[in-house]
């Protein structure tokens, strides 16, 4: 067969080592050898002699799917082989958490994880309201943790001197030594409309990193997740 469908730019490429790693700007390909973990649905092929098991309580556990209607079904994935994870052709990217990290993040945006990380839900604090992404996971321990994002991520840095405020709808995830608090503020699709209402931002303070992406969640988007 010709023609640049079968060209490299779209071939898959053997693998080089155990681990995750970026197959193309919308997949990860992860080669298992062992277990690791990955969010339910999101196997779009793979070879080898590979098992997979639906694990129900997910990132989030049932805390999270009571208080906010939110969850992440995840499945173990185990024996030796390759599988390529992708969700909604959103970008993929992988954080190496390393030891002594911590790294928050919205369960909508996990795709696959090394099964060496641990996890655990936690409510964003000073968060006084449900939703917009104000219960997350918090990773820790050492190994890759993929991904996703509508559009390219926007990594910005905290300082004491210079706050960070975040749409709740648009947050991606943060790294550790940062404070959170929600602000009140008027919005201006609201003072355009002639009405009262507020909007609420997400403040990070401290030092470090905030991750957003360059889109708010929509209501049905919101609740698929």
């Amino acid at each position: 067969m010709k023609g640049d469908l079968f060209s490299s730019r779209h071939m898959a490429q053997p693998a080089v080592a155990p681990g995750m790693t970026v197959e193309n700007a919308k997949c990860l390909r992860y080669t298992v050898n062992g277990e690791m973990l990955a969010r339910q649905g999101a196997m779009i092929a793979y070879r080898g002699n590979l098992q997979f098991e639906r694990k129900g309580q997910g990132v989030g556990g049932m805390l999270k799917r009571a208080v906010t209607g939110e969850g992440l079904p995840l499945m173990a994935v185990r024996g030796q082989g390759e599988a390529w994870f992708a969700h909604e052709a959103q970008n993929c990217f992988i954080v190496e958490v390393e030891p002594g990290d911590e790294f928050t993040v919205n369960g909508r945006n996990v795709l696959c994880f090394d099964a060496t990380l641990s996890y655990r839900i936690a409510t964003v604090k000073g968060a006084g309201i449900t939703g917009g992404g104000l219960f997350n996971s918090v990773f820790t321990g050492h190994g890759g943790l993929g991904l996703i994002c509508e559009g390219n991520p926007l990594v910005i840095p905290v300082s004491p001197q210079y706050p960070v405020y975040v749409d709740t709808d648009a947050i991606v995830g943060w790294t550790a030594g940062l404070q959170t608090s929600l602000h009140r503020s008027q919005s201006i699709g609201s003072m355009l409309r002639g009405g009262s209402g507020e909007a609420v931002q997400l403040v990070f303070q401290g030092e470090g990193y905030v991750v957003v992406r360059p889109s708010e969640a929509t209501p049905q988007k919101a609740g698929q997740h």
